[in-house]
């Protein structure tokens, strides 16, 4: 059937006759090997393919019926050809709505779509669009969602110029966007393009024809073969391509949707559940206390402080215990540990925001000290002072730093991370309070040298606590009295709490001395 269709289109085609115009070439129909022929052979134009498929035939008819037409485009001068093509980018955007059938389908555009094309300037024409890879991260699936709402670019109506390939001449055939729904045409470049390929194509190199229907175009009118080719099979890059863009168009598969899937009830749910966590947390944090249990099994005893509270918190209170603990799901129960220390470092950030806000413009001082924890690292205390727009004087522990060595330059520079991470500048600091380490209070290279060479108003007090120190052991040196007792002191302490006997005898003695002086 496929053979006798297409004798009959070739027997139509060349009994067409012919037309001459003044001033140009004639060009006879018999010479040319039409575009919508496209399964003949050169060496026998009138002679079937069989290994072309029957998608490439056009109906005689329609040649009929257009051949007129095709033939004036024949006697063209290049200059009058150039004209009839036009930039696909100056169309109005009133003929976007596929009124006149440009896209295909017609697709009515939202608003957003017409933002999005104002705001990023989004090409029409296949082959003057930039890479989507070329498009900020933030704007590519906006991009990718303008471009599938408009579909594939397919100007039917466009006379599509023709190309010479040895004694014969191709061109577009627009019947192939029947065919192909991804196919696109560029007028700008007479090339074709593939709408999934540019959207969502992996970069894998060659495979699937590299970047021809991408960036390039396709314009080897002589092979249409290599359309079909280009969709490859199941799992093909095309193909791949193609999913991705049918995923986009289906709204209920969007993050957006399934977030909205949620109902009211289980948005209610999970806010209680989450604030009988922060609630537990921050009375742990307030108290100073240890979260986790040595046990946190559900046959325990005692499973921490954290998820005991919780427990507490919950009989007391029927609207938390129907959504925690056993009642709440298990992926989604907000009593991890990694759920813990994620609310713990939002509070430890909530908190020295709220006090970078109280602080705002104004000058501060700083306090800091160096110790060795228990983890034997060396870790730097910092707490700021200032007066606040009560007219009160205000010290508020920032935060701990850890630092490598105590070295002045080591501890300057964890200083001026911690005040960049806080936004704090040291030209509105007024004053440092430091123990009396060398490394601190050094003349030439101490720490409040450093800071003094940077703003020469950061003033440096003594710490008055350090200061007492250092007073009470000058004076004990300088008093044998006062040396005398705490020596006294200091052996009571040891002798006593050395042993659990004599510890019990000291505070029997103790209650006893008590209870006799009053009598006498």
């Amino acid at each position: 059937m496929n053979d006798l269709v297409f004798v009959m289109c070739n027997l139509n085609l060349i009994n067409k006759p012919t037309k001459k115009a003044t001033g140009t070439t004639q060009v006879s129909l018999e010479d040319i090997s039409s575009d919508d022929e496209w399964i003949a052979a050169e060496e026998s134009p009138n002679e079937p393919n069989e290994e072309w498929p029957s998608v490439f035939h056009r109906d005689a008819q329609e040649e009929d019926e257009n051949g007129d037409k095709d033939k004036e485009i024949h006697n063209l001068s290049d200059c009058e050809l150039e004209n009839e093509v036009r930039d696909f980018d100056d169309l109005p955007m009133d003929d976007l709505d596929g009124s006149n059938d440009i896209y295909g389908e017609s697709l009515p555009l939202e608003d957003n779509i017409h933002q999005i094309n104002d705001d990023l300037d989004l090409p029409s024409d296949p082959g003057l669009r930039p890479r989507i890879t070329d498009y900020h991260p933030n704007d590519r699936d906006q991009v990718r969602r303008a471009y599938a709402q408009r579909k594939a670019c397919q100007p039917k109506e466009h006379n599509f110029p023709y190309k010479t390939y040895g004694a014969n001449n191709r061109r577009f055939n627009k019947g192939w966007f029947t065919r192909f729904d991804w196919l696109e045409y560029s007028i700008a470049k007479d090339a074709a393009f593939c709408l999934y390929c540019y959207l969502f194509k992996r970069d894998v190199g060659e495979q699937a024809g590299g970047d021809t229907f991408v960036t390039e175009g396709f314009s080897n009118w002589k092979c249409p073969e290599k359309l079909r080719i280009h969709e490859g099979g199941i799992n093909s890059s095309h193909n791949q391509a193609r999913r991705m863009f049918e995923d986009l168009l289906k709204p209920n598969q969007s993050i957006q949707s399934f977030h909205f899937k949620q109902t009211d009830q289980a948005r209610i749910e999970y806010r209680t559940r989450l604030n009988a966590s922060i609630d537990c947390i921050r009375f742990l944090l307030r108290q100073g206390l240890a979260f986790r249990g040595h046990d946190e099994s559900e046959d325990s005893s005692n499973q921490g402080n954290f998820l005991e509270l919780l427990k507490f918190l919950a009989d007391h209170n029927e609207d938390i215990k129907a959504v925690t603990l056993r009642n709440a799901p298990e992926n989604n129960m907000m009593i991890s540990p990694a759920i813990q220390k994620d609310i713990v470092s939002a509070a430890a950030v909530e908190t020295s925001n709220a006090i970078i806000m109280e602080l705002g413009d104004a000058f501060f001082s700083v306090l800091i000290d160096e110790s060795r924890d228990i983890s034997t690292k060396e870790q730097m205390a910092v707490a700021l002072r200032y007066v606040d727009k009560k007219g009160h004087v205000v010290e508020r522990f920032l935060g701990i730093e850890h630092v490598t060595d105590t070295t002045a330059l080591s501890l300057k520079a964890a200083v001026e991370d911690l005040f960049c991470r806080h936004g704090l500048s040291l030209s509105r600091l007024r004053g440092q309070g430091y123990d009396g380490a060398s490394n601190m209070q050094g003349q030439f290279n101490g720490l409040k040298t450093l800071i003094m060479k940077e703003n020469e108003s950061a003033y440096y007090v003594h710490c008055f606590a350090h200061q007492l120190q250092l007073a009470l052991v000058a004076v004990a040196k300088n008093n044998n009295k006062i040396a005398t007792f705490f020596n006294f002191v200091a052996n009571v302490v040891n002798i006593a709490g050395g042993s659990c006997k004599r510890l019990d005898l000291l505070k029997e003695k103790q209650a006893t001395r008590r209870m006799v002086q009053p009598q006498s």
